[in-house]
């Protein structure tokens, strides 16, 4: 009878429970449920072993047996050759999931070392424990070979409830004294099917309707622009078609009939399978690792090593056989095919959608830097073609002016003549100019535009990827929050830890927000608030270290005529190049304390950990990258004082001061240093550099590590090795956060370096090859992650975005001339020019009026200098009050306020407008989506209606003749057998409902 080998796979439990032996002995009789393993054997030694499955598990069966407790006999020669790496050893079952173990025996003995057996194999039913030896041989057992054993009993005691889960195992045999044990899983269609429909994942159904693309002329448009960009496309299937498109529904064991499933191992592809089992690894428990909840405290607690999804085989395998790595890698991955669009839809075929909306992110920013690029250029080449018209630089260059100019230091320094400042104020022109204010406005909206296309695009994604709609998935337990609720219900209580938890309810659980108060986690949160400031007074303190150095090396350097010429140029380089040092380091730091941070405050959910994890590095890395940018364009040269007095920092040093021609220049120089260097250093080399120092160090610790030979070493190594060796997939937040703090330098500071968004372009589209690369050949498959947005990164963009208006205004107004030049050319020029206009920005100081000691020593000007000039708007010693600020020094600043409340209000009015303009969800994506919706109705209407018609015609023909009854229940047979709700078809027997 088929009965007794029938049985529903059981969902996993709430609290786990151990196979009994009942649950082994009757799962053995399922023919499904067996690993069919190739042996040369009579047909009927299947049936035999199959009835002797419960003794398997106690006894151990002879040497000469094709099946030895569950393990293959590698000395027998399996019946048919390995066809693919991808799979079991029957070369029917896809290897969905991996865990990789590493191992060590006590003892050495000798049935351990014996290689005669080099595959474990557990399937459902089977216990899958290991043959041990027993009796006189055995030794006590030491600290690590306890710890050994503890750590084998709940890896035996996680893959049971795996398989009571309705997964199916495979495991290689533990055949020498230490190595690595991958345990590869599969989900068959069962266990596919019943966690689709818990996942409530949207699969595509039999009705298909055409999206229309608007009118005749958007259509004559779209189909050019096809044909133009034809060369720059991908040579890859079209996974989304563009004119149709399937309506998609959650998969529904009871609606089966509404999809087109014709056939069953590929219905789900591999990245949906993974994630599958992913989830199922994430929620199954383990009591003897104090109910340790999902594969992932398991590995916090080394029990496993790693957890990973198989990549689709070898991305440089010689042939003609393609999968989708080997498409990815050909397509996207080589920089021989940087100037071809992203074949985003395989990326997040293969990657899930989380990584594919990143490179979507990632295209869509970089094409947006293009027309920023252009316009940057056209301003900086605006600034060339006018540097000969320029009137201030003009006058600054007349050696006929000779303006005479006060020390730059104290005794060493002697008084010079402006016109010697001649390059910095030409230089200075090619960015401040008018044409930067309009570039300035032209990159605050580019910023909103972005944004705003952003959030269409992903919209749009989000249609053709099914993810209007989704619901949040709920997340489980992070181990440290686990083990910190399990040590305070230790303190409250005489009971154990497990105890408790067993007595109430597991970790993960509905009430688990009261588990920690804001008591509980007042420590961590007072940690973090001290360490935060401590690490932002550490950036600050360096930025002034960074000031000290200036200062002492300009004054050291001043002291010898030899390097006085090129005093500023060499500190400003050296400082620059120190700050750029300084940056690259403590970004490592930073990022580390940033994640030690998070996790003392035990945040509940994986989702929670990576938002405040986020948000503690941005907040780092954004002090760390811009705090010197800040002190150049808001504070430097603001607190120097004036001649006879200056303010010292330490004796005899004073405060340095900007450069003739402003401090701009000295910002787009630093700006420029800090952002190249941290492309050039952080972004590519240390992605390109660590990764490979990495893989060559494992590879000379893996031939200099002491082992046992291994026989199969010659042979081809499996995928599961392969993926093994690569590099752990660790999230996207390096990625993120390394286009983030670019974004902020392209936005932030653009006044002062239009050419940023050149640099950023040209680094980013390296940066694209450079990233798929990567996640093709260098790290691990990452788990298919459905999510509908890029998640927190959005909101710390349009941040960015808004504090760049505000950042751009102070920079127009208080670190370039605009503004003083405008107060001069309409307040005080007699004839509407900027003629007289360094004149008027030039203070008198009697130079008998320097402080003793303070004077310059043997100085060179042939004529005895009566005044000297300095940079401010102060009164002349001639004045009533001598060296106060001039009226004009209170029109320019009140010139400046005004400029920067009307520039913000005016561009964050336009950014608004924009906004509005642009509507966040594309008008044909709406109008499809609700298409879509009332097809989606009219064809369940169609589908039911047809199921009951062939439901009600064998009943209405079974009335008539003999004739007529054969031809109904021929008629019916197939449409019957194909459609029935609920149930799962299976080669050589018929399962029920699960």
């Amino acid at each position: 009878m088929a009965a007794p080998g029938l049985r529903d796979i059981p969902l996993l439990p709430g609290s786990p429970r151990r196979l009994s032996s009942r649950t082994v002995a009757r799962g053995g009789q399922g023919p499904k449920q067996y690993l069919k393993v190739p042996s040369p054997r009579v047909p009927g030694q299947r049936d035999s072993s199959s009835q002797h499955s419960s003794h398997v598990s106690r006894r151990a069966c002879s040497r000469d047996s094709a099946v030895i407790n569950n393990y293959l006999d590698a000395n027998e020669a399996p019946s048919e050759a390995r066809l693919s790496r991808m799979h079991f050893h029957d070369n029917q079952r896809k290897v969905d999931y991996v865990l990789a173990y590493h191992y060590r025996k006590r003892g050495a003995q000798q049935g351990h070392g014996s290689p005669g057996h080099s595959l474990a194999v557990i399937s459902n039913g089977e216990t899958g424990k290991e043959r041990r030896t027993g009796g006189p041989g055995d030794v006590e057992l030491g600290p690590l070979d306890a710890l050994e054993e503890e750590r084998r009993e709940q890896r035996d005691e996680f893959e049971h409830n795996l398989m009571a889960a309705g997964l199916e195992l495979e495991k290689d045999l533990e055949s020498k004294s230490q190595g690595s044990v991958f345990v590869r899983i599969h989900a068959p269609w069962q266990v596919l099917a019943r966690e689709a429909e818990f996942l409530k994942i949207k699969v595509p159904t039999k009705k298909m309707y055409e999206i229309k693309s608007g009118g005749s002329i958007a259509k004559k448009f779209s189909a050019i622009l096809q044909t133009l960009s034809s060369p720059l496309q991908p040579r890859v299937p079209e996974h989304s078609n563009n004119r149709m498109k399937n309506l998609s529904y959650p998969f529904s064991r009871e609606k089966m009939y509404l999809y087109n499933i014709q056939e069953k191992d590929t219905f789900f592809d591999n990245a949906t399978r993974s994630r599958i089992v992913h989830e199922i690894l994430k929620r199954t428990a383990c009591s003897r690792a104090n109910n340790t909840m999902g594969i992932n405290s398991l590995i916090a607690n080394n029990i496993y090593e790693a957890a990973y999804p198989l990549h689709d085989g070898e991305y440089d395998s010689p042939g003609d056989d393609m999968n989708d790595r080997k498409l990815l890698y050909q397509e996207w991955a080589r920089y021989g095919v940087f100037y071809k669009f992203q074949p985003i839809d395989l990326i997040r075929k293969y990657f899930g959608e989380k990584i594919g909306l990143y490179f979507a992110w990632l295209g869509l920013y970089t094409s947006f830097l293009i027309p920023s690029s252009v316009i940057g250029v056209i301003v900086f080449l605006y600034g060339c073609a006018t540097i000969e018209e320029d009137i201030p630089s003009k006058e600054m260059c007349d050696h006929q002016n000779a303006f005479t100019m006060c020390p730059l230091c104290d005794k060493s320094c002697d008084y010079w003549n402006l016109s010697s400042a001649c390059g910095t104020a030409r230089a200075s022109h090619l960015f401040d100019n008018p044409a930067t204010v309009f570039f300035s406005i032209f990159m605050a909206l580019w910023a909103t535009m972005f944004l705003e296309n952003w959030k269409r695009l992903q919209m749009r994604l989000g249609y053709f990827w099914d993810l209007t709609g989704i619901e949040e998935e709920e997340e489980h337990s992070r181990p440290e929050y686990e083990t910190k609720v399990r040590e305070k219900l230790l303190k409250e209580s005489g009971k154990s830890a497990v105890q408790k938890l067993d007595a109430n309810s597991p970790v993960d659980d509905e009430d688990d927000e009261d588990k920690l108060t804001w008591k509980d986690r007042f420590p961590g949160y007072l940690m973090n608030f001290a360490s935060i400031l401590f690490m932002i007074a550490l950036t600050f303190s360096i930025v002034f270290g960074v000031i000290v150095y200036r200062i002492t090396t300009a004054a050291a350097l001043s002291l010898s005529k030899t390097t006085r010429s090129n005093v500023r140029a060499t500190v400003t380089a050296t400082a620059v190049i120190i700050n750029l040092v300084v940056i690259l380091i403590l970004d490592e730091i930073y990022g580390a304390v940033a994640k030690w941070l998070t996790k003392i405050e035990v945040p509940k959910t994986e989702q929670t950990f990576e938002e405040r994890l986020i948000l503690k590095a941005f907040l780092l890395k954004f002090v760390n990258a811009y705090s010197p940018i800040f002190y150049v364009a808001f504070f430097k040269g603001r607190f120097v004082g004036r001649p006879g007095s200056y303010v010292y920092v330490f004796d005899g040093y004073r405060m340095e001061e900007c450069a003739p021609g402003g401090c701009l220049m000295e910002l787009c120089i630093q700006l420029s240093i800090i952002m190249l260097g941290k492309q050039l250093i952080q972004n590519n080399i240390f992605e390109i550099g660590v990764p490979k120092l990495k893989k060559l160090f494992r590879k000379l610790k893996d031939e200099t590590e002491p082992g046992e030979s291994d026989p199969d070493h010659s042979k081809r190594p499996e995928q599961w090795d392969l993926d093994y060796s690569l590099e752990p997939y660790t999230g996207l937040t390096p990625e993120y956060m390394e286009m983030i703090i670019q974004f902020g330098f392209v936005t932030l500071f653009v006044a002062s370096f239009p050419l940023a968004p050149v640099f950023a372009l040209l680094n980013n589209v390296i940066e694209v090859r450079l990233d798929a690369k990567k996640f093709v050949t260098e790290l691990r498959r990452p788990d298919a992650v459905r999510t509908k947005d890029i998640g927190i990164w959005f909101d710390i963009l349009s941040g960015i975005g808004k504090f760049s208006v505000i950042i751009n205004a102070f920079v127009i107004a208080v670190t370039s001339d605009f503004i003083p030049r405008l107060v001069y050319q309409y307040s005080y020029s007699h004839n509407g020019t900027l003629h007289g206009f360094v004149n008027h920005t030039l203070s008198f100081f009697n130079v008998s009026q320097l402080k003793e000691g303070t004077q310059p020593e043997n100085s060179q000007f042939d004529q005895e200098v009566q005044f000297c000039r300095f940079k401010d708007y102060r009164e002349p010693p001639w004045a009533p009050n001598p060296y106060e600020f001039s009226k004009q020094y209170w029109s320019v600043l009140s010139a400046r306020l005004a400029f920067v409340i009307i520039f913000q209000n005016l561009v964050m009015f336009l950014s608004v407008l924009v906004d509005w303009m642009i509507p966040d969800i594309p008008t044909d994506i709406s109008d499809q989506i609700k298409k879509e919706k009332s097809l989606l109705v009219d064809f369940f209407l169609k589908e039911e209606h047809e199921k009951v018609k062939l439901a009600d015609e064998p009943t209405q023909r079974s009335q008539g003749g003999g004739d007529r009854s054969r031809r109904s229940r021929a008629a019916s047979s197939a449409p019957s057998g194909r459609s029935q709700p609920g149930s799962i078809a299976s080669s050589g027997s018929q399962h029920t409902n699960v």
